[in-house]
């Protein structure tokens, strides 16, 4: 999971995905500080929404203890902030758990572990990685390497075997019990990696014309070799495990195509 230095960040430099990399503490650090920017307090409600991504936050209308005390008893944080008239009031303000699937999002993927995606799995659903709708796993997969794998029980712990060699690459693992088999599901979080800065020399712009940067048609494509086969790369134990699952669903006799007939050149 990707970490920062909390306290570098201000309510100027927070965003949708890094605010889930704080916590309460440090939200109001932040308003504090915020007291003595102008820039900030013109725009407030600007940053207060950015913080509402990822935390409740709610007015405490009421100067009673009592009030406050009910909110931290829910887990909630209570402190001042100013407001945007200027005036100060009284706020509680708690971390919004990642508990379900439906919780996950393109800018919180990337602030949880593995193994808390595994328990967030494990609470929301029994039927396996392909229960989840597209859209959940799209999510997940932004962030995660993610596979799975069928096996009869007695198999999924062969020594030397897919579970095995997933675990000891670092992958977390949940296991969905499945009659007399288990779907196991591993999961990784991906490295960070930048875009590549393409930087074009003089003939090259002559020769693509660069004038107009929208215009990427005329540029050579670069070709893709990650699908090319490699013989080199058969892995015998990894095709015996994955044979007892497969993604193609079609009728056996679809798949018996009939050879085609051949003319020779030298009847046309």
């Amino acid at each position: 999971m990707k970490t920062i230095d909390k306290k570098s960040l201000t309510l100027k430099t927070l965003n949708k995905s890094n605010i889930w990399d704080v916590q309460e503490s440090d939200i109001f650090r932040m308003l504090e500080a915020a007291e003595k920017d102008a820039d900030i307090k013109d725009n407030i409600r600007h940053y207060i929404d950015i913080v509402k991504s990822a935390f409740d936050l709610e007015e405490i209308k009421t100067e009673r203890p009592e009030v406050a005390k009910k909110y931290e008893a829910r887990g909630y944080k209570t402190g001042t902030m100013r407001a945007a008239d200027g005036h100060e009031m009284n706020i509680a303000i708690k971390k919004r758990p990642i508990m379900r699937v439906t919780d996950l999002t393109y800018e919180n993927i990337r602030h949880i572990t593995a193994e808390k995606l595994m328990e967030v799995l494990d609470r929301n659903f029994g039927g396996g990685w392909d229960s989840l709708s597209q859209s959940i796993q799209d999510i997940i997969q932004s962030g995660f390497d993610i596979s799975t794998t069928t096996l009869p029980k007695d198999r999924l712990h062969k020594p030397g075997g897919m579970y095995e060699k997933k675990v000891a690459d670092g992958f977390a693992v949940l296991e969905i019990p499945k009659g007399a088999w288990i779907e196991a599901i591993f999961a990784k979080l991906k490295p960070e990696t930048e875009k590549p800065h393409v930087k074009y020399d003089e003939d090259m712009a002559k020769k693509y014309g660069s004038d107009d940067e929208d215009d990427d048609e005329d540029l050579p494509e670069e070709r893709d070799t990650y699908s090319d086969p490699d013989d080199d790369d058969f892995d015998e134990d990894k095709l015996t495990e994955e044979s007892y699952r497969t993604t193609i669903e079609a009728d056996p006799e679809d798949l018996d195509l009939a050879a085609e007939d051949v003319t020779d050149d030298d009847d046309y």
